[in-house]
């Protein structure tokens, strides 16, 4: 049997991260580029430039050395630069990105890739530049061979992914995969992580013990948008009040529909999910507000960076938590007020939704887990038998007290309580600040309304009890020159047979 592994380096550009502690393996950092993954996985990358984490490996194409991005949302190979000793297949391919694209000649050149060498590996050669990348840069897809563009173009084998054709020639390799994307002890050390083909990492040989999830497999006629992807547990989402998140998918084709189609892709920072869930881990976070980030790509969470925000999630059984310091983002962002503030990890899916999937497993979730990807019969022109493709997952983030006390020792301790309904209405009336104004202003209105009406119907009542017509203009008062009227008397002061002989109103007597 033949298996490698090798480091994984770890892009970050102006993105500061706490230390915690972890595995610690070797790694170098290197900011990220432009582009994110595949237009119908993402439609979002959730970070910028300003903000991106993207994990990279080195490989050898036709003898030079390439830093390429890994990437299990995308499935084709390209790289930036000049490839010696290459060969122009004399058909040109694209891919586009959620946030740019890129095109060039499909060439070939032999590979050499974590131990193992491929002859004549087909890759997208594009130009350096500034909108995409810099040469002797590119990147990696370890998606499912279906998704492939290069494939689809050459129309015949010699377009299969870099691991398809690692499986093809090594029969006696296990095809599968694993990804462990760690944290480091101190915030100027890079950031550690490791991909092996093949092999598990020593220490982590429990994984392979635990509960097999099946890849939810898509029609043919959808087989373009295949990913690594299965489905949450039912009630399978805990928020910070320890309550399960009731939720229902938008896949039609999921049987039960308290079931998430879950996509893991290691080239999205930020995990996308549905709107709901997003509120509910945040809403009732005190100071919590749902805002629009021209950077981030859609609307997030900003939330203040000393509550704790503990959530988890289950597959197959198992419960798997997430660090709080990757629940709340410190992305060295301030507020309107200059204040320092944090960013929810897991992003309202907005722009990236799609009738395939329900989340998006990113970084903030993978940080958690180590993942084996076993592609079973996902591999392209396999002549053996092979099983159906499945998903383990292990937990790495089941220390809750140290990662409590890590979390208090990097951000401080806020107390709240997130079960209380004052905290969630609050949360509520922050993040749809602009309809609760509405509804306001739209109240004060009626209310104005009604109080004018009222005191409206109040004049009409008063005129017409009035012979004088209180408030009428057309007063029944008499000239100063006619004749004065009958004098007026109180008959309660006056005898009932005194005569009424006054007839002059101006007299001394008034």
């Amino acid at each position: 049997m033949k298996a490698a592994a090798i480091t994984l380096s770890l892009s970050l550009l102006a993105l500061h991260f706490e230390s915690a502690g972890a595995i610690q393996l070797d790694l170098v950092g290197r900011p990220a580029q432009h582009l994110r993954k595949r237009a119908s996985i993402t439609g979002s990358s959730g970070l910028t430039d300003s903000s991106n984490i993207a994990y990279y490996v080195n490989l050898t194409l036709g003898g030079a050395e390439f830093e390429v991005q890994i990437d299990t949302g995308s499935s084709d190979l390209y790289v930036a630069g000049t490839v010696p000793n290459s060969k122009d297949t004399g058909k040109t391919s694209g891919v586009a990105y959620a946030v740019g694209a890129v095109s060039g000649p499909i060439k070939t050149a032999t590979l050499d890739f974590l131990g193992y060498t491929v002859d004549n590996q087909a890759f997208l050669n594009i130009e350096a530049n500034s909108n995409n990348q810099t040469s002797g840069t590119g990147l990696i897809g370890l998606g499912p061979h279906t998704g492939s563009q290069i494939q689809e173009t050459l129309g015949n084998g010699t377009g299969d992914p870099a691991l398809d054709r690692i499986f093809q020639q090594n029969k006696t390799t296990p095809n599968y995969i694993t990804v462990l994307l760690g944290r480091a002890n101190d915030p100027a050390e890079p950031l550690p992580g490791n991909l092996t083909i093949g092999e598990v990492l020593p220490g982590y040989s429990n994984i392979t013990s635990q509960p097999k999830l099946n890849v939810t497999v898509l029609p043919n006629t959808e087989s373009e948008g295949q990913h690594w992807q299965t489905l949450l547990d039912a009630d399978g989402i805990i928020g910070p009040d320890g309550k399960v998140v009731d939720v229902t998918t938008g896949v039609a084709s999921t049987s039960n529909n308290k079931q998430l189609t879950v996509v893991f892709d290691t080239g999205y920072s930020l995990p996308q999910v549905p709107s709901s869930v997003a509120s509910a881990f945040y809403e009732s976070v005190p100071g919590a507000q749902l805002v629009d980030v021209p950077d981030l790509d859609g609307p997030i969470w900003q939330i203040p960076c000393e509550y704790e925000i503990n959530v988890t999630f289950k597959f197959g059984g198992i419960s798997f938590p997430v660090n709080p310091l990757d629940t709340s983002l410190d992305l060295n962002g301030t507020d309107g007020d200059g204040e320092k503030t944090c960013y929810g990890g897991f992003q309202p899916i907005d722009v990236a939704k799609s009738p395939l999937y329900d989340i998006i497993f990113g970084m903030a979730f993978l940080r958690n887990v180590y993942m084996l990807i076993d592609f079973g019969d996902f591999v392209d022109n396999a002549t053996d038998t092979r099983d159906d493709p499945y998903i383990q997952l292990l937990s790495i983030s089941n220390a809750s007290a140290s990662i409590h006390n890590e979390f208090v020792k990097l951000r401080g301790s806020a107390s709240w309580d997130p079960s209380s309904d004052v905290n969630a209405a609050e949360g509520w009336i922050r993040s749809h600040r602009s309809l609760f104004i509405g509804l306001c202003v739209v109240a004060g209105l009626f209310v104005l309304g009604g109080l004018a009406l009222t005191i409206a119907a109040c004049r009409r009542r008063r005129m017409a009890r009035s012979p004088a017509g209180f408030m009428n203009f057309q007063s029944s008062y008499r000239p100063l020159g006619e004749p004065a009227p009958r004098e007026a008397h109180d008959l309660h002061l006056m005898g009932a047979n005194q005569a009424q002989s006054y007839n002059n109103p101006w007299d001394s007597r008034y």
